[in-house]
């Protein structure tokens, strides 16, 4: 039988010699070096991963590189204005033709606007500049007449008011015509111009002519109008309705538009890095917009309690990005004269795979950010022709409600969008009587905001089309907090 024999009673072990220990040492030395090395090396290739971290030397963020990271992101494809083209003078006449139909209907004998959103509509919007004309203190006015041909069929006539020292440069503005020459009626500055247009051609065979005011024209001019032989009243739904409802053509330029204004946010947001501000976020966006050809409209950029605030507050501007920082970003351009209203919310990249957040908000930040995506789709599958305009707000509101969070919905589901950001109709609880119809374009874009924390907030464009599921006129919709 084997004898059991101690560690005491083996005796002291033999001891290393001198150049035995230093091989050892060396050894273990050469071991953590490496150990660190890679421990670095593999954060260095996740930060590479993320190819955008444009840092300057000392730590502190590159502009410069930021900016030219967002735009060569953007830049390297631009495959949402392949089928973007302006509007051919053949649709303004029809626009007219159809505005004069629900003139006909309304028993109106003219639609009256000065420029702004609704001249271009009906008159040109193709131009450079979406508003050539300011309106100023001397009336220039565009009419729009029902005339009944033999036929009994109804197209518009259409004429202006103008300064006579402007109407040359009335008729180099390039107003699609089926006339040879615009119908002008000219005042002169020491005349009263109204009188001046009820004793003209258009109207002196008329005994009480009733004019149609746009809603964007001036109190002052309608109430000029009333004064000298006018009678004027306000819009009808079947005027409305005109403008609502959008062709194929004016579809595919708020595809362009919008679909590019969410991808110049995509582009941008691998490229931001902590330290940035709300405004330099803001000009790298629309510096970014201003590569592709959009024009700049609007543009909120917010972070976290910031953001509490759905259109923001004049103290912003100022706050610092972090990783941990929810970013909400409403911004609109124009394009060939249409819109974008667009909002995104997100985090940005972290430095590496194995970041660990230490933010106390951080799990109800990505409960709140899904449950507004699961009341946008909501409302995404409620946009259907007859649907009410209330029901696609109650839609996406019962979903918040439902989590607990109806507090935080501040305000309606969205509105119209064409030429101009917010047309009608408006998407609210109350707005019972006016029925969706196809071709309506729309915002999606309902939110949560909790003040003091945070905001969340998705917007896209929807399209009512005839087979009733909405058709998504702004690109992929968001997918997760870092994949606005």
């Amino acid at each position: 039988m084997e004898k059991s024999v101690s560690l005491e009673a083996q005796g002291p072990a033999p001891r290393l010699s001198t150049t035995s220990r230093r091989s050892h040492i060396a050894l273990f030395t050469l071991t953590a070096l490496l150990a660190v090395v890679f421990f670095y090396q593999s954060l260095l290739l996740d930060q590479l991963d993320t190819s955008h971290r444009p840092l300057s030397a000392q730590g502190h963020p590159d502009f410069d590189r930021v900016q030219q990271c967002s735009i060569d992101n953007l830049k390297s494809d631009t495959w949402f204005l392949d089928n973007a083209v302006p509007i051919k003078p053949e649709e303004f006449l029809e626009r007219r033709d159809r505005l004069a139909k629900a003139l006909d209907k309304n028993g109106v004998d003219a639609f009256v606007l000065e420029p702004g959103y609704t001249f271009q509509y009906y008159g040109n919007i193709s131009q450079v500049d979406w508003e050539p004309w300011e309106p100023e203190e001397r009336p220039f006015l565009m009419l729009i007449m029902p005339q009944t041909s033999d036929e009994g069929e109804v197209t518009a006539k259409t004429a202006f008011l103008s300064p006579a020292f402007e109407a040359g440069r009335v008729r180099m503005l390039g107003i699609p015509s089926r006339e040879e020459e615009l119908d002008i009626v000219a005042w002169e500055e020491h005349w009263n111009p109204y009188t001046t247009l009820r004793e003209s051609h258009l109207f002196k065979d008329m005994e009480e002519p009733v004019l149609m005011a746009d809603e964007e024209i001036r109190d002052y001019i309608v109430r000029g109008l009333g004064k000298f032989g006018f009678t004027t009243v306000g819009l009808t739904p079947e005027a409305e309705l005109v403008r609502q409802t959008k062709s194929r053509a004016e579809v595919e330029l708020l595809r362009a538009v919008n679909t590019g204004t969410v991808q110049a946010v995509r582009a941008m947001r691998p490229c931001l890095v902590p330290g940035l501000t709300e405004d330099e976020v803001t000009a790298i966006l629309d510096n970014s917009m201003l590569s592709i050809g959009f024009s700049l409209f609007f543009n909120i950029v917010l972070f976290e309690e910031h953001g509490a605030l759905p259109h923001g507050g004049f103290v912003t501007g100022g706050a610092k990005l972090t990783y941990d920082t929810m970013v909400v970003i409403d911004v609109g351009a124009h394009y060939m004269g249409y819109s974008s209203d667009i909002c995104r919310s997100f985090l940005i990249d972290p430095p590496c795979d194995h970041y660990k957040t230490k933010d106390p908000l951080a799990q109800e930040k990505d409960d709140v950010w899904h449950i507004v995506l699961e009341a946008q789709a909501a409302a995404a599958a409620a946009f259907k022709p007859n649907a009410s305009a209330a029901s696609i707000d109650i839609a996406a509101r019962t979903v918040i409600e439902d989590a607990g969070y109806g507090y935080g919905f501040t305000h309606r589901l969205g509105h119209g969008i064409g030429i101009k950001a917010h047309e009608s109709p408006y998407l609210n609880k109350w707005n019972k009587d006016v029925l969706l119809q196809a071709g309506m374009t729309f915002t999606d874009e309902p939110g949560i905001y909790l003040e003091g924390k945070f905001g969340v907030r998705h917007e896209d464009i929807y399209l009512v089309t005839e087979d009733g599921e909405a058709e998504l006129l702004s690109g992929p919709l968001a997918r997760g907090l870092r994949e606005p």
